[in-house]
């Protein structure tokens, strides 16, 4: 049963956000957990108890994140599946309720994994879905909360503003072609990115 403090715990946001936390690393490190204690996502401890219809991001989905999915996150909400990258194959193979999608090629801002393309933390992933989707001073609220949070969109202020522009899944896919593959810096990285 959900408490008070979870049904209220997206009035910081314009949609529902939902976390499953699989509790594979540093709690002190989490963004999720961080993002849960300051009252902007709803986590859950098991896959089953995320929003039916909502909006998951999965890095394996053949359909990339983009604006057409915004009138799905205002009815049904974004989902996160937030675990490590080494076990992210085998909690995706578990049965995930709602629509799958993959976000665009971005570059992390987080100190962990710092400008490599595609692995950012949950934090940087929603903030990414929210601004692509035109909840733009949402999407900043959410990385505000970290010190490197300002990196995340200083890195990737060019390939969001691109994205927004998009009017679905396909032309997102052909953007970030023709972003990455003019950028040398990034090309071979690109490369080797299934979609």
């Amino acid at each position: 049963m959900e408490t008070d403090k979870n049904l209220l715990s997206n009035s910081l946001v314009a949609v529902r956000v939902s976390v499953y936390h699989a509790a594979q690393d540093d709690p002190k490190k989490n963004t999720a957990l961080r993002l849960s204690r300051r009252g902007f996502v709803r986590i859950v401890k098991k896959i089953r108890f995320l929003p039916k219809r909502a909006v998951v991001l999965n890095p394996f989905s053949e359909i990339a994140f983009s604006p057409a999915d915004r009138g799905r996150l205002e009815c049904f909400g974004l989902a996160a599946l937030d675990c490590s990258w080494e076990q992210a194959q085998k909690v995706l193979g578990e049965h995930v309720r709602g629509t799958s999608r993959c976000l665009p090629i971005l570059i992390a801002g987080n100190p962990v994994n710092f400008g490599k393309l595609t692995k950012l933390t949950t934090a940087e992933a929603l903030a990414a879905s929210l601004y692509i989707a035109g909840f733009k001073n949402d999407a900043k609220k959410v990385l505000s909360i970290f010190s490197w949070g300002h990196t995340f969109f200083e890195l990737n202020q060019r390939f969001l503003d691109q994205y927004v522009t998009a009017k679905d899944s396909e032309e997102i896919v052909k953007m970030q072609k023709t972003l990455f593959e003019n950028n040398s810096e990034h090309k071979q990285t690109f490369i080797g990115h299934n979609m």
